[in-house]
């Protein structure tokens, strides 16, 4: 029985689904957070004589908080800019061309604010962001309270934010030293795409994340074309050329693999790397549907991932935990292939693993951080709720979150931002709809 008062609060609910141990739930029971770590997961009755501060959700669910494992967050001032267009001709021309027009550090900045708050009200608390001046997003998830892991680009092309491979090395590793004793900032080597990226640069990155231990996130079989273009470009496939550069390991992230066969599968599982599934972006840009069954049975983590809201229009990753529960039954004619409680821990757990966190996140655990989401599952759309994983997957969705803490901080109560402004986070989004529209006239216009 913990002394009296040894927590600084407790949250106390109806069920929590701690996900390790798998499938677990705990009915009325409490967690204890002391300085923004969970101290312990006890019976509810108990919380009185742990915490002289009580926060009970008598009909609510507490999970671990949510962890988008791809997104580029500041594309959320391009939400709905590009329709109706396949993958290659969407980045070639729209996306590339609107953001040559428009990507600055402040729209970094205003466009990752945006992110964060849409993905804290839906339960997300940490994410992994791939996008240039990733200064401005470490910045504003840092200021926001939002945990982050947050993308070094290293590009051959230049960009506002450095103009060849050795300045993205310089200025990610200067990033990366900068947040390094950071509660909140992680940081990792992010690549467009293998054809994107020379042989020389590919080995420069891997020693680099070995030296730091620092995941190597990329774009990899996402589109139907990748795979003949890598090899007409470097002679090779692009799993064949990351291969090459002994990337192909426990650190690699690989987004999409919509278009991996099962060779490449094979290869993946050996190496221990981790795919991040992102289900309504491959649909909204017809780019197919991954091959997530299969990966599961080889034994590949899969996390789960929103993209950018430029190709997903949304940021909720509660949907594609359901999207992908979907697909899976669909695909593969087993309605089971993504039972409720694995696609919450591919929400979760398997994200942090994915980002080298899973020691501090994804799990209600002690020691973690007290990174939670809390949802109300009551009410017309879910009642009754005869099966707790399946109403939160496949009822509730991100509009019965209430309440979400990052670290022990509350930054969502009661379904309200409690610690950033919206008044001037609307204003700021809404100053960025002419200039975007007026880009997007200019495109068309050439």
């Amino acid at each position: 029985m913990p002394e009296r008062h040894v927590a600084d609060f407790a949250v106390t609910a109806r069920w929590i689904l701690p996900i390790e141990p798998a499938g677990a739930v705990l009915e009325d029971h409490a967690v204890l957070v002391r300085g923004g770590r969970i101290l312990d997961v006890v019976p509810a009755s108990q919380a009185n004589a742990a915490s002289a501060e009580i926060i009970e959700r008598p009909d609510h669910v507490l999970i671990p908080g949510l962890v988008n494992a791809h997104t580029h967050a500041a594309m959320s001032l391009l939400r709905n800019a590009g329709g109706g267009l396949p993958l290659d001709a969407w980045l070639r021309q729209r996306i590339w061309p609107l953001e040559a027009r428009l990507v600055d550090e402040q729209f970094v900045a205003d466009g990752t604010e945006l992110a964060v708050a849409e993905m804290l009200l839906g339960g997300v608390t940490c994410f992994a962001d791939m996008y240039y001046h990733p200064d401005a997003a470490a910045r504003v998830a840092a200021q926001a309270g939002m945990r982050a892991a947050i993308g070094m680009p290293v590009l051959e092309q230049p960009s506002a934010w450095a103009q060849d491979v050795d300045e993205y090395l310089r200025r990610g590793l200067e990033l990366s030293d900068q947040y390094r004793d950071d509660p909140l900032v992680e940081t990792m080597f992010v690549l467009h795409s293998p054809t994107a990226t020379s042989d020389a640069t590919l080995l420069r990155v891997r020693t680099l994340a070995d030296q730091l231990q620092a995941p190597v996130m990329t774009h990899l079989l996402e589109s139907p074309g990748d795979r003949d273009r890598d090899r007409r470009k470097h002679g090779r496939g692009p799993l064949e050329r990351l291969e090459g550069a002994g990337l192909v390991n426990d650190l690699l992230v690989a987004v999409h693999c919509v278009q991996a066969n099962t060779a490449e599968l094979e290869r993946l599982a050996a190496g221990g790397a981790t795919v991040v599934h992102c289900p309504t972006s491959n649909l909204r840009l017809a780019a197919g549907i991954a091959p997530v069954t299969q990966m599961r049975q080889m034994g590949i983590r899969v996390a789960l991932g929103t993209d950018g809201a430029a190709g997903n229009d949304s940021l909720d990753l509660l949907a594609e935990a359901r999207l992908a529960a979907l697909l899976a039954a669909g695909t593969s004619g087993d309605a089971s292939a993504i039972p409720p409680h694995d696609a919450l821990a591919m929400a979760t757990l398997e994200g942090a693993r994915a980002l080298g966190l899973a020691d501090r996140i994804g799990s209600i655990a002690p020691g973690k951080w007290a990174d939670l989401a809390c949802l109300a599952l009551s009410g017309p759309r879910i009642d009754p709720c005869n099966d707790v994983a399946t109403a939160i997957v496949h009822s509730a969705g991100r509009a019965a979150v209430t309440d979400c803490w990052v670290g022990g901080r509350h930054l969502v109560a009661h379904g309200r931002l409690a610690r950033m402004d919206t008044r001037r986070l609307a204003e700021r989004s809404q100053d960025w709809a002419p200039r975007v529209l007026a880009a997007t006239r200019a495109i068309a216009g050439q």
